[in-house]
């Protein structure tokens, strides 16, 4: 098993603190700082939307933390469609540009892919 491999675990533990701790701060920030904003704008589902699956993918990414053998894939489409799929989704409620809601399906598509890759075996690894 190379250096790389072994730490895969430790990374997709790190990636899914920081993106647990980030989903939070980001569905308190709309609950309260943001609340009259995203009413006026009527995106409060939206930014809740966003929320959920950044909240569901972190965990989704704490679990896998746990398997030695995680895929790789597993791993970077979670993080990639956490940051496409929720990040394009805050951006769109807080600059109103619609056009963002363009990019959503591309990390809906990684979150997808991402799911799927958990039916692959395990990979091989070397003793």
């Amino acid at each position: 098993m190379s250096l790389m491999e072994d730490s895969l675990p430790k990374k997709a533990r790190m990636a899914a603190a920081i993106l647990g701790a980030a989903g939070v701060a980001l569905g308190a920030f709309g609950a309260h700082a943001l609340k009259a904003t995203l009413e006026a704008n009527g995106r409060t589902d939206t930014w809740e939307t966003a929320v959920f699956y950044h909240l569901v993918h972190a965990l989704a990414l704490l679990v896998l933390s746990t398997q030695p053998s995680m895929r790789r894939s597993a791993f970077y489409c979670f993080v990639v469609g956490v940051a496409v799929f929720s990040g394009s989704l805050y951006l769109l409620c807080l600059s109103g540009l619609n056009w963002l809601g363009a990019i959503t399906p591309i990390g809906g598509i990684c979150l997808i892919v991402g799911w799927l890759s958990c039916l692959l075996p395990a990979p091989k690894t070397q003793a």
